[in-house]
């Protein structure tokens, strides 16, 4: 168990105290490590077993349910996911929930929160350490064969994300849980002082996005593995991949109705969690809009509930490569390219925006131009493929009329790309654009697709860029700076220190690594928790401080009162 004995001196008279509090020395010792990416090279095993699973479910429509209690639950109110590249083809069939249905989900949540809080912490992580054993073997091609499939990601994008970052959150979260758990206050001769880090009450809303399978499996392991219930509401554009995750839990050992699936409409799942008195919080990654209307809709009902609901949220970024004259050209090229437009530039992290001194703009425009030439945009089966399709017809209008910004406005010039075509599928070519005023409009909303804007600024006015860069935007997710001066590297960090939660030097923007860069930023981009770190899991957590007396109280005055 996950329990260690706390010994009394019997000298004061008093037995032993046991408090469920620390893990058992073989759970201490656990160690996370990173799970390692497979290249899936012609003719390797994987790639065999990656195209197997494709096979798979290339061919079928996967019928997806309502699961409240581990009950499944097919509704008349029906929807299809499809492939983002080829829109024709349906993958996926799925069931809406009701409000009465979500009510209900939140009923069942609420009956076994006490035995599942119950369970000692180690009995929790074994059954999430088990699903990232089984998301490592024996569904790590079908987890990653559904990303593609239903999210439009090439081979690897689809093994960093549904492979890799979703195992190490797994891992690594029941290391960082028992790390959190050492903390212990201090105790004296005669009092034993402890803290018991108890789940919530109520249950807890999980809003996942569509861009990343291991974010919709983390914002529901992570508060489950913290003794708490779950209503997850996956995105529909992502529905394949998550029920995927979703059932492996299940297979994993995890007891019915701790996370229970929610499909549902945004507005109807949003106003009837909103207005339970049992919500306890909501764990969201999505659109600014949307989590500000769920604060807004909390902030209604806030005399309703039983606990203040506690808000995370993370909503992308307007992120930043900024260029000091002394970078190094080929980097700047390399890593630009990379995040800007792997996964059509709907990371969270995704680089939208680039400051490059005029100096080497020459060169680095010219190196990007010949790169943008190389890049091919197409079906995420075919293993050249560098970039696929947007997501969905929301995405593809949205980005197409940023472009269409692009070619009418006097101060843009569209560089390379710029083109759009959703006859088959929702492309929009990778496109980099130069623009002479850094308060463009294109340089300070987020756009969420494969679209770059440049300034190229004099090499001067650095200082003054540096307030630019931090000052333009709403927002605070991810930047970075190149630079070998080690002066103008020190310089930045300093004037940039609020601009991003993760900040990155002569590095690309993207791929934080779990256990490395924990992710997370603040202004616009969401309350910073820094999912894939330690201090993410205590969101989750209402600790209890317990005292014990040992010596019996034998007077109510105070020596002072003497006299």
């Amino acid at each position: 168990m996950f329990t260690v004995c706390r010994t009394i001196s019997k000298t004061i008279g008093r037995s032993y105290l046991h408090i469920r509090l620390l893990a058992t020395a073989q759970m201490q010792g656990y160690t996370a490590v990173n799970e390692p990416l497979l290249s899936y090279k012609p003719g390797s095993q994987e790639r065999k077993d990656l195209e197997a699973a494709l096979e798979k479910y290339k061919n079928v429509v996967t019928d997806i349910p309502v699961v409240v209690g581990g009950e499944e639950i097919y509704t008349e109110d029906v929807h299809y996911q499809v492939a983002p590249f080829d829109h024709q083809k349906r993958v996926a069939k799925y069931h809406y929930a009701s409000q009465a249905l979500i009510e209900k989900a939140i009923a069942v949540s609420q009956s076994v929160r006490r035995q599942w809080e119950s369970k000692p912490l180690e009995d929790r992580a074994q059954i999430f350490l088990k699903a990232a054993d089984l998301m490592s073997t024996k569904y790590r091609m079908e987890l990653n064969a559904a990303t593609m499939l239903g999210q439009g990601k090439t081979i690897i994008q689809a093994e960093i994300d549904a492979a890799a970052e979703l195992i190490d959150f797994l891992r690594f979260d029941v290391q960082f849980a028992m790390t959190n758990m050492n903390y212990q206050p201090i105790s004296t001769d005669i009092t034993t002082n402890s803290i018991s880090y108890r789940g919530t009450e109520g249950f807890w809303a999980a809003i996942s996005p569509f861009n990343f399978t291991a974010i919709g499996g983390h914002l529901t392991s992570a508060i489950a593995l913290m003794g708490n219930v779950v209503l997850w509401k996956p995105s529909d554009t992502a529905i394949l991949s998550n029920y995927l995750t979703y059932k492996i839990f299940q297979e994993a050992g995890l007891p019915p109705g701790v996370i229970n699936f929610i499909p549902a409409d945004g507005p109807v799942f949003g106003n009837t969690v909103t207005s339970s008195p049992d919500l306890t919080g909501i764990n969201f990654t999505g659109s600014v809009r949307t989590f500000q209307t769920l604060w807004k809709l909390v902030g209604q009902n806030i005399g309703t509930y039983k606990t203040f609901p506690r808000m995370i949220g993370e909503c992308g970024g307007k992120n930043f490569h900024l260029i000091h004259p002394s970078a190094d050209v080929a980097g700047v090229i390399n890593t630009s390219v990379r995040a800007a437009f792997e996964y059509s530039g709907q990371k969270c992290s995704a680089c939208s925006r680039m400051y490059v001194p005029k100096s080497l703009w020459p060169d680095i425009r010219q190196g990007m131009l010949e790169t943008h030439k190389q890049l091919k945009v197409g079906s995420p089966l075919e293993k050249d493929t560098f970039l696929s399709a947007v997501i969905d017809d929301k995405a593809f209008d949205r980005i197409q009329g940023y472009l269409e910004h692009a070619k009418t406005a006097s101060n843009l010039q569209v560089l390379a790309g710029g083109h759009c075509d959703n006859s088959k599928g929702y492309f929009v070519e990778p496109t980099i654009i130069e623009t002479s005023d850094p308060q463009d409009r294109i340089m300070k909303e987020e756009i969420f697709g494969p679209v770059l804007a440049v300034y190229a600024y004099p090499d001067d006015e650095y200082s003054k860029i540096l307030d630019l860069v931090s000052s333009s935007t709403a927002y605070g997710l991810t930047g970075a700076v190149f630079a070998q001066d080690e002066d103008a590297i020190k310089t930045s960090c300093d004037a940039l220190r609020f601009s991003a939660g993760n900040f990155y030097i002569n590095d690309k923007c993207t791929g934080s690594v779990v256990g490395q860069q924990p992710f997370g930023g603040a202004r616009l981009s969401g309350t910073n928790d820094k999912a894939g770190g330690p201090n993410y899991l205590l969101r989750f957590c209402s600790p209890q401080a317990i005292k014990r007396t040992h010596v019996i109280q034998t007077e109510w005055r105070y020596p002072s009162m003497e006299s």
